[in-house]
């Protein structure tokens, strides 16, 4: 399998490496214990129900934006044109929907999950097979994607073996991830969700200015 890179430099390089230290840090950082502070389940996994809501938005945006779309989608946008979008669009307008009207019910009965709704809703035994299948859907469908085209692009750019990447970035997400809960995930969370912005804009800027502008954006 091919795995020489595109021929970065030494800067690009280090300017990867500085953000996967930065990533950690910032994640180990909000992890830390606190002075006279005993982290509960509450902390663990709802952050202490501290998070201000821009770092909820954040997080939001970017537990939703990954390799899937920045290399699937843009794909398939290349492939069939601008219907693909109509995926992100349709999800915008859902998690309004669902902010506006279902939120202020789940904050209400002290609800956090959906199967723990179903459960309350229904019964433990239709919690479970949700719970299993929501699972089962992530790590065999969502997760292995995302890993794959993740690794994929270390591969492309970085010249790095398939397998490696898929283990590099599954230990990365780990680190943080399992050490600080929902927390750290929330702040490493708002940091990628700047970059992210940013990498879309200079993107976009840079793809318009490859096709002559203008001009050739909306040229048939």
């Amino acid at each position: 399998m091919q795995t020489e890179g595109v021929g970065l430099s030494t800067l690009d390089y280090g300017i990867f490496i500085l953000y996967v230290l930065i990533i950690i840090s910032v994640g180990l950082w909000v992890s830390r214990d606190k002075k006279g502070q005993k982290k509960g389940t509450k902390d663990y996994f709802l952050a202490g129900k501290t998070l201000p809501w821009w770092a909820i938005g954040s997080s939001l945006i970017a537990a939703n934006i990954s390799a899937e779309q920045f290399i699937g989608m843009s794909g398939s946008g290349f492939s069939i044109g601008l219907a693909i979008a109509s995926y992100e669009w349709m999800a915008a307008l859902t998690l309004i929907i669902v902010a506006k009207y279902f939120m202020p019910v789940f904050i209400d009965k002290g609800i956090f999950t959906i199967p723990e709704f179903v459960e309350k809703r229904f019964n433990k035994t239709l919690k479970t097979i949700l719970a299993v299948f929501w699972l089962a859907l992530f790590i065999f469908v969502n997760l292995t994607s995302v890993l794959y085209l993740g690794s994929l692009a270390l591969q492309t750019i970085l010249g790095i073996p398939m397998h490696y990447a898929i283990f590099g970035l599954a230990l990365f997400a780990v680190i943080y991830s399992l050490y600080g809960g929902l927390s750290a995930v929330a702040w490493t969370d708002v940091v990628q969700v700047f970059f992210l912005i940013l990498g879309g804009f200079l993107t976009t800027i840079m793809a318009v200015s490859y096709i002559g502008g203008d001009a050739g954006l909306f040229a048939v």
